[in-house]
């Protein structure tokens, strides 16, 4: 793959929310945390309508390590380029994690490990180091359209998930909100289709 999916890198800074991609029904979702009135943390999710668009700090982009067997996200990254860290247990996926903003959602952390989504975000990688080159000093426009059905056949019958159905659209000044290092996101598990884990 482009992205070459295994030394491991922390990132510091404040604190930014997610979205998911849900790969079984093909949903993008925001992920915010607000306190209510007792102190508690609740986590809101709320699904983003297609098509839409955001900017991609696509060169800021992490591959590496991903796994939820805690019941939290247990990330061993380094940016796109460097050695990949050895893989820590058989429970970590490979996967990528980066920075993604628009006006409505603010900047957010968007990270994967299913296969299905890999591949997709590695053509996306593809498309931007081919373009990146006449646009020197933007940040590429991803443009969501829908989604694309993907079918898989398995011991236990035929398995479909769906994938992003994206493109670069536009390439734009890398906005304000994106500048300085990647920060962690939000300690909020995200759920996988066990399924596709398993099988990918």
């Amino acid at each position: 793959m482009g992205l070459g999916f295994s030394t491991e890198s922390k990132s510091s800074g404040d604190i930014i929310p997610i979205v998911k991609w849900d790969a079984k029904a093909g949903d993008m979702i925001r992920v915010d945390r607000e306190q209510d009135a007792s102190g508690a943390w609740i986590k809101n999710e709320e699904e983003i309508s297609f098509p839409c668009k955001f900017v991609a700090d696509l060169d800021a982009i992490e591959v590496g390590w991903l796994s939820f067997d805690s019941g939290a996200p247990d990330f061993r990254m380094v940016r796109i380029g460097e050695e990949m860290p050895e893989r820590p247990s058989a429970g970590h996926k490979n996967a990528f994690r980066l920075r993604i903003y628009n006006k409505e959602m603010g900047l957010r952390e968007f990270s994967h490990s299913a296969k299905t989504v890999l591949r997709k975000m590695d053509e996306l990688h593809n498309q931007f180091e081919a373009e990146r080159g006449a646009n020197a000093g933007k940040a590429p426009v991803i443009e969501i359209e829908g989604t694309e059905p993907v079918r898989i056949n398995t011991p236990q019958g035929e398995l479909r998930f769906k994938v992003p159905n994206w493109k670069i659209a536009a390439w734009v000044d890398k906005p304000d909100e994106m500048s300085g290092a990647p920060a962690p996101a939000a300690d909020v598990p995200v759920d996988m289709p066990a399924s596709e884990e398993d099988l990918f």
